[in-house]
């Protein structure tokens, strides 16, 4: 059995098969850095409060700054065969300094050094995101600039329905994404309160300063509850649900993106760089990273889903199971980081077919709405105008006729609150900026 920070009382060894199945470090290595600095951070407290000589402080502090720098440059050597990363880090103190080491774990648990380790991550990867979206939107922003006088069928239920500017619809998705920053802006600050000092449970008799090792690591304040600040994972949940509602809207965006592709539409053409062809057809050209974002989406709902299924029945306080808290969350985070900064790179590749778009426009049934509003403003109620409409636009069609090709006195069939001015409303620039007035 590899060397644990526990094992006192046991007489035998683990069973290698669980030992194998309850090892953590294939993916909490992810937190070395964070245990590195929640170490450092306590062991300057130990040394200060006099808990441990400050000789045996310094030594732990000077070979956690070796560790440090070693994670990262990225020349830190993992041990796979350690139980966790607290353990890993534990001993490869204990290999440099030796002795002193063996104090670094006074007035401390697993339970909420873990819990530390991972608020620590949570902060950072909030910040981390946040940046990633903002600068999702910048390309957003930019794409709009260069596309500002694009007019567009805008769709519901899929059907044409009116005229849009095509940055309205892009803004749309802009501020989709500043609701993202808010939740990761709340997210960050559920993580932002130091559990450590609460040990296993219950806290522990030695004079500790937990305020002090807040101030260092940068917390704004305490776990206040000790068997909260090791039982709670909101903060990571908060981080999941964050994750989710980005991947949710990033899939919005890449749905209307897969459908203007289509040769149906071929409003917009993504830049190769993010396509990919068929094995056995020549000419496809497949939008795959905007299907792979549609898809990772379930992933990230699984994984918010897997952690609330976790926690909904564990009884107060630590308990195994959070162990498996932290695949999700890595998860989720690393695949919404690449997603988003890969989007951003996206956006600024794509063109814009504006004949295709002008050839959709010619559909004069996306006129409709403006064309009952002209009756209201005429003096009929809407249900009268809604209904005029209706019978306008179905008998052209079953005429094959065009609304713009009927005769002062054939519009005047419909309704004689009709005149001239009326066909001028079948043009989209007119139809946009009628109800830009109106907002």
């Amino acid at each position: 059995m590899k060397k644990k920070l526990w094992g006192g009382r046991f007489k035998k060894l683990q069973d290698p098969e669980f030992e194998d199945f309850s090892c953590s470090m294939y993916f909490d290595y992810r937190l070395a850095k964070y245990d590195v600095l929640g170490s450092i951070a306590h062991s300057k407290m130990l040394g200060k409060c006099g808990i441990i000589p400050k000789k045996d402080a310094g030594a732990i502090i000077k070979g956690l700054n070796v560790i440090l720098k070693e994670i990262e440059a990225d020349k830190f050597i993992y041990d796979f065969t350690a139980e966790d990363i607290h353990t890993n880090i534990q001993n490869a103190l204990e290999k440099k300094i030796g002795k002193p080491a063996l104090r670094l774990h006074t007035a401390r648990s697993r339970n909420d050094q873990v819990a530390l380790d991972t608020r620590m991550y949570c902060r950072d990867k909030a910040k981390e995101i946040y940046d990633l979206v903002s600068a999702l939107q910048n390309s957003l922003l930019d794409f709009t600039k260069e596309n500002k006088d694009v007019i567009i069928p805008g769709l519901t239920h899929m059907q044409h329905a009116q005229p849009v500017l095509l940055s309205d619809q892009i803004e749309a998705y802009v501020w989709m994404l500043a609701r993202d920053k808010r939740k990761l802006h709340y997210a960050y600050h559920t993580a932002d309160f130091m559990p450590l000092g609460a040990c296993a449970l219950a806290g522990t008799s030695l004079k500790i300063d937990r305020k002090y090792v807040a101030k260092q690591l940068g917390f704004k304040a305490l776990c206040e509850n000790t068997m909260d600040a090791v039982s709670d994972r909101d903060f990571v949940i908060e981080m999941l649900e964050a994750a989710s509602l980005i991947a949710m809207h990033l899939s919005r965006i890449a749905s209307d993106l897969v459908l203007w592709t289509t040769p149906e539409f071929e409003f917009v053409q993504i830049d190769q760089q993010f396509c990919t062809g068929s094995s056995i057809m020549p000419q496809k050209v497949n939008p795959d990273f905007l299907e792979l974002v549609r898809g990772m989406t379930g992933r990230i709902y699984g994984n918010l889903f897997s952690v609330l299924t976790m926690m909904k029945g564990l009884p107060l306080t630590y308990n195994r199971d959070m162990q498996w808290d932290k695949q999700p969350l890595f998860d989720s985070v690393e695949k919404a980081c690449k997603a988003l900064s890969i989007f951003a790179k996206m956006i600024k590749g794509i063109k814009v077919n504006k004949a295709n778009i002008e050839r959709a426009l010619l559909d004069e049934s996306l006129y409709a709405t403006d064309l009952a509003e002209y009756l209201v403003a005429k003096g009929l109620d809407s249900r009268q105008a809604h209904s005029v409409i209706g019978k306008l636009v179905a008998t052209t069609l079953e005429r094959k006729r065009r609304i713009s090709a009927l005769t002062l006195s054939e519009l005047k069939k419909f309704s004689d609150k009709f005149e001239k001015d009326a066909l001028k409303l079948l043009d989209p620039k007119v139809s946009v900026a009628s109800r830009k007035k109106g907002r």
